[in-house]
């Protein structure tokens, strides 16, 4: 007898296994923002992003629920995601990366695969942990500081050696690459490497406090366009 495949046909949703796949993303969504904000080694946006991987995992725990349920609404979902467009590029890497294994736990509890996901989940996030605490090397970050200060006259004696003492309490390696001195302040460029990117802000802090309406700016060499 020949059978007809009806992609209208829908598939009974369990409110209950939904709400405890969301319990389940809960979860892991927070153990992933933890994860972000201490292990991770971008430089901006770090807490701004870290409240990001939540929305996309629960996000994708309901896609996958509903359009599980019909082939009409996954072909529906087709269309309609070919459509969107990201306005915002993700530059980082690693960024990348935790928006893909949010993803992936999204799409496992979504179609019930609680288990394997709860198991391989903090499995990947511990294994990524293990290797930024074994490798010691890629914490470090090599950055140019830029510094813009309109210091008074009676301010600016000396003021090479007071940047370089204040950098040099937060930084592991700091070379002067440019310098400009004019009537109206002075510039000075660096190339710094740090250990932990959060003694940025400890740096920032003590340049404020040293040199009153100095100018910072750091730029991260390995963002640089090649010429």
């Amino acid at each position: 007898m020949e059978q007809k495949l009806d992609i209208f046909t829908q598939a009974p949703l369990s409110l209950t296994a939904l709400i405890i796949n969301l319990g389940a993303g809960v979860f892991l969504s927070l153990l992933l923002r933890w994860h972000f904000k201490h292990f991770g080694s971008t430089l901006s946006n770090r807490e701004e992003f870290s409240h990001v991987c939540p929305f996309i995992l629960l996000t994708t725990i309901l896609i996958i629920t509903v359009v599980k349920s019909s082939l009409a609404l996954s072909l529906g979902l087709v269309g309609a995601l070919s459509i969107v467009r990201f306005r915002t590029p993700i530059k980082e890497p690693e960024e990348l990366a935790y928006l893909f294994i949010a993803i992936a736990m999204g799409l496992g509890l979504g179609a019930d695969q609680r288990v394997p996901t709860l198991v391989a989940g903090p499995i990947i996030l511990a294994v990524m942990a293990a290797l930024k605490w074994t490798g010691k090397e890629s914490k470090k970050k090599n950055l140019y500081l830029s510094l813009d200060w309109k210091g008074k006259p009676e301010e600016t004696e000396g003021f090479l050696t007071r940047f370089n003492q204040v950098i040099g309490n937060h930084v592991l390696v700091s070379d002067l690459r440019r310098m400009d001195v004019r009537e109206e302040g002075l510039e000075a460029t660096y190339f710094i490497d740090v250990e932990n990117p959060d003694d940025l802000s400890n740096l920032v802090n003590e340049l404020q406090k040293t040199f009153s309406g100095i100018g910072v700016t750091f730029i991260d060499q390995n963002q640089m366009p090649s010429v």
